[in-house]
């Protein structure tokens, strides 16, 4: 299993992973549990991402809402003269 840049690695991948035993070399069961918890927490997280973009999504289409119903309204600051009352 390689790593590429740019490109994400699935939590299956995680969990597809397999390894050579060795003479003295890790205990599998240790990094099978491993990477169960890793896949685990990519899917966490995946989630959180795909709840994050939506709320983002959400949150821009309310705001060109209401760019759109009040593109026209003007802030009026009622301690400042206005220009019609001749007070500049």
């Amino acid at each position: 299993m390689s790593y590429r840049a740019g490109r994400r690695i699935q939590p299956a991948q995680v969990r597809a992973a397999a390894f050579r035993s060795r003479w003295r070399g890790l205990d599998p069961e240790e990094v099978y549990d491993y990477l169960g918890r890793l896949a685990d927490e990519l899917e966490h997280l995946r989630r959180a991402e795909r709840v994050a973009r939506t709320e983002a999504e959400r949150f821009r289409q309310a705001m060109l809402h209401w760019q759109s119903r009040h593109y026209r309204c003007w802030f009026v600051d009622p301690s400042r003269p206005t220009p019609n009352r001749g007070r500049w």
